[in-house]
């Protein structure tokens, strides 16, 4: 495989990602006649986690995720008859399902113990029928929760067993209901009116919506020309530089050169006095610890990791990381809309605190933070388990992403029980002539929560300005105008939205990074460095849902269907009337919707100059699932089809084409290989580098997510912003090749 070489430089995936381990107490199962009981969880890994703190008076074992489920070849839903779900067992789970049932068959007692959320009960509900069925009722069959796979929380968890939530069981059943009424009524009219393989779905056909509005804005952004005047003044031996912030008593509005010119004319010959020193000391609070939004924007601006990969981290973490030969779990639930903090948790980091940093960094009382108005609030935050365990102290057993993560998460709750930090400000205000200037410092007086992060925010730093007193006269150096435009809003990165989802009150912990990944999937939606950008066939798609779906994809029509959804899980509310509201206007719509969709199939499609070298007929450029695509016009006679060339290859002189990994990933590579084995990971352009000659490639900057086009050759040095069309945004940057 060409890509062979690209794929081995890849980051090693951390444990969490690898496949999931055999079950190794297969020598230790329950024999008929012995006492034992029965531990069924989700993953192998957290069996074996739990498996150590228990011992042998139990046996743990894991179904890996949903044993039964709704089948995927048809609607499977009972319109007749309340709505009611046709489940199946899962294609290929039967073995699984057997050997479960085979093993409650020798239990004493059967705890079901998969995840504390809805899709977590669901999976207990279905097991614990199957279980019923294969014990004729003989075997007792409870639940137990916990929100951290630790000793005294599973010890704890297994002396309070209660009975499966019937309501958490409903309020899942009604969303996949909702949801499969949904994705299989509109993806078949998608299929029919522009190609197969498409999807919609309720809650991701929302978070596209909001990608392609926010697109449609940067494109009708017309930007809007401004002003600064800033100084350089000098104090003694010391430059600074002051801001002007007012004009003739009026907040400065400067919108033009020329009013700038003018205004610089009048100040030319002024004397600049300090006219007033402000101290002020500000007191900064720390955050809460970390809800799921809260941890995957932090992970994606500290860490830059996307949703999807912060998730597939953090469930390792959760589930156990293997410590001097031991499975440890090392973070509480990583799925959880609260901030809420356990007693036991808050002492002992109190403990901590006054250990590692002393009386001074103790608050009087453990720090209280408000939980959000329509949180469900049913687990803790995520926090760590023991906070004993610092980041540095169990380093060397973790992989890179594992480490990088939980430090993030326990120096944000250890930050989180300690006091505000103390900065004493000073701000300056200085007059010349009619004009006001002003410059502000900050130091730090006591750095409280501040103590234990390792990243500091850019207005926690201490700035300095020199010490100057009232009515002082400072000597100008010079004026310093400069020129701006306002900026069109940001493309939304998988942070972004994810905040915009929680705000709006759409999804809920568990469906933000699967939203992502759905529509990156169906190829709606591609990353441009952090951004996330539609594709022509996620516009298609947004654009006729919107059109024919107004209320499907309208925020708050789902986000009020999000809070039905739980008042079904409080018992507020019937799940069978839930869906019968809502179904007969869905269907009137579709069936509208289904007469009014013109056929778009060959919406896309442009005749080309190029012929088809296998039959001579006219090369087509058609939109496929994975972007634009060269097809035979005497199709389906002939088959031929081929990558859109991108750039000269700089080996061989062939054409550049898009491919794609064995794992899915896109690259670009010689449309000669196996002859040339050219590759990269970055998009070539087609214009060449104005320096060398040579290739540019569009890269992105990682700290910022903006994007370049960067000479290959490394030894040119050549490089230059551009925008999100790829047209160059400046001048370009200044190489740093010696001369």
């Amino acid at each position: 495989m060409e890509s062979e070489a690209l794929e081995k430089n890849e980051a090693k995936k951390p444990a969490a990602a690898k496949r999931a381990p055999k079950d190794n107490n297969s020598a230790n199962r329950i024999r008929k006649g012995q006492q034992r009981k029965l531990i069924i969880v989700e993953s192998p890994a957290k069996a074996k986690t739990i498996n150590r703190y228990l011992g042998n008076d139990y046996y743990v074992t894991s179904s890996m995720g949903h044993l039964i489920d709704l089948p995927k070849s048809r609607m499977a839903i009972d319109f007749e008859h309340d709505f009611e779900p046709e489940y199946i067992t899962i294609r290929g789970r039967a073995k699984v399902l057997n050997e479960l049932k085979k093993q409650a068959k020798n239990a004493t007692e059967i705890l079901l113990a998969s995840d504390d959320d809805r899709e977590g009960e669901s999976i207990a509900w279905h097991i614990g029928n199957q279980m019923n069925k294969a014990t004729k009722g003989t075997v007792p069959i409870k639940r137990i929760v916990f929100e951290e796979i630790t000793k005294d929380a599973l010890i704890e968890a297994v002396k309070h067993p209660r009975d499966i939530d019937v309501n958490k069981v409903n309020a899942q059943k009604a969303r996949r209901v909702l949801d499969r009424i949904v994705g299989y009524n509109l993806s078949p009219l998608l299929w029919e009116k522009v190609k197969k393989g498409l999807s919609a779905g309720r809650v991701q056909s929302v978070a596209l919506r909001f990608i392609v509005e926010r697109e449609d804005e940067i494109l009708e952004f017309i930007p809007d020309e401004y002003w600064t005047l800033d100084a350089e003044v000098k104090h003694k031996q010391k430059n600074f530089f002051i801001a002007m912030t007012k004009f003739k008593g009026d907040k400065v509005d400067l919108k033009t050169k020329e009013a700038t010119d003018a205004v610089m004319a009048e100040l030319a010959d002024k004397d600049f006095i300090v006219e007033n020193i402000e101290l002020k000391e500000k007191m900064r609070n720390p955050s809460p610890p970390f809800t799921t939004s809260k941890l995957q924007q932090a992970a994606s601006g500290a860490l830059g990791y996307n949703a999807p990969k912060t998730m597939q981290v953090a469930q390792g973490l959760y589930e156990g990381v293997e410590i001097n030969g031991a499975p440890v779990g090392l973070i509480t639930y990583m799925r959880t809309d609260s901030v809420r903090v356990s007693e036991y948790a808050q002492a002992q980091a109190r403990d901590f605190i006054l250990k590692a940093y002393g009386q001074d960094y103790l608050p009087p009382a453990p720090p209280v933070y408000a939980v959000k108005k329509n949180a469900q609030d049913a687990h803790e935050a995520i926090r760590p388990t023991d906070v004993n365990m610092t980041p540095d102290s169990i380093k060397e057993f973790l992989a890179r992403d594992q480490f990088r993560l939980y430090k993030l998460i326990w120096e944000r709750f250890i930050s989180s029980q300690m006091p505000p930090a103390r900065f004493e400000t000073k701000r300056i205000i200085i007059r010349a002539g009619e004009g006001e200037f002003t410059a502000s410092s900050s130091k730090p007086v006591f750095d409280g929560y501040l103590k234990p992060l390792s990243i500091v925010e850019d207005d926690e730093k201490e700035s300095r300005i020199p010490h100057v007193t009232v009515g002082e006269k400072l000597a100008l150096e010079r004026l310093v105008p400069e020129q701006h435009f306002t900026m069109p809003p940001p493309r939304y990165t998988d942070a972004t939205l994810v905040k915009v989802l929680e705000e709006s009150g759409i999804g809920r912990p568990s469906t933000y990074a699967p939203t992502i990944k759905t529509i990156i999937g169906r190829h709606y939606v591609v990353r441009k460095g952090k951004q996330l950008v539609p594709t022509e066939i996620g516009k298609l798609v947004n654009e006729l849902i919107t059109k024919n779906f107004p209320k499907l994809v309208d925020a708050n029509f789902t986000a009020d269907m999000e809070a039905k959804l739980d008042k079904v899980e409080d018992a507020s509310i019937e799940w069978h009337s839930l869906l019968s509201s809502f179904y007969p206007d869905f269907k009137q719509t579709l069936e509208i919707a289904s007469e009014n969709i013109k056929n778009m199939k060959n919406f896309f499609d442009e005749k080309t100059d190029l012929v088809c070298e296998k039959c001579g007929k006219p090369m087509i450029k058609r939109l496929g699932r994975y972007g634009y695509f060269l097809a035979c016009s005497g199709f389906p006679d002939c088959r031929n089809a081929k990558s859109i060339p991108l750039g000269t290859c700089p080996k061989c002189g062939g054409v550049i084409t898009l491919k794609r990994s064995k794992r899915g990933r896109e690259f670009y590579g010689c449309s000669k290989y196996p002859n040339c084995d050219f590759v990269t990971w970055d998009k070539p352009s087609p214009t060449p580098c104005p320096k060398c000659g040579k290739m540019l490639v569009e890269k992105s900057v990682k700290v910022s997510g903006s994007m370049t086009l960067t000479c290959i050759d490394e030894a040119c040095g050549y490089t230059q912003a551009i925008d999100e069309n790829g047209e160059p945004k400046a001048a370009a940057v200044a190489d740093t090749t010696p001369l």
